[in-house]
């Protein structure tokens, strides 16, 4: 683990305003999601991770109170550092934490191989989520 990257987490009232920015970045800016779609009104009811590379805020997740991870986004700036990794890592964390039987996510197609990398298996048809192509992906978290 580098010093130079650390992971945050807390609630919309802490992260909020960086973690929105880096979303409205990836998802409304870089991917054309619509902003009603990007902004469901749930952000207050999940925890919320930071990513930082030397203090920058450069990525963001966010864990759902029903054990869904969503709204996984990193800076184009922020990309290959392993920054999504550990973002996930501790949406993991903090699920088990948190007493979920298993994490479940909407992986766009092309991040399916990083999530299953991460023990994530694709399950259901393909979707459109917001124009975007997604699948089902499930992680148990039993011992």
């Amino acid at each position: 683990m580098s010093d130079a990257t650390s992971i945050e987490q807390g609630d919309w009232e802490e992260l909020g305003s960086e973690a929105g920015e880096i979303r409205r970045i990836v998802f409304i800016v870089e991917q054309q999601v619509p902003e009603n779609e990007e902004w469901d009104g749930r952000d207050t009811f999940c925890l919320h991770f930071l990513a930082r590379h030397e203090g920058r805020a450069l990525g963001t997740a966010r864990l759902l109170p029903d054990g869904h991870l969503g709204r996984v986004a990193v800076l184009e700036e922020g990309r290959g550092l392993g920054l999504g990794r550990r973002l996930v890592e501790a949406a993991i964390e903090a699920a088990r934490h948190q007493g979920h039987a298993h994490l479940e996510l909407a992986a766009q197609l092309q991040a399916i191989p990083f999530y299953q990398r991460l023990g994530f298996t694709a399950y259901g048809d393909e979707f459109l989520d917001a124009g975007i192509p997604h699948r089902n992906m499930s992680l148990p978290l039993g011992d």
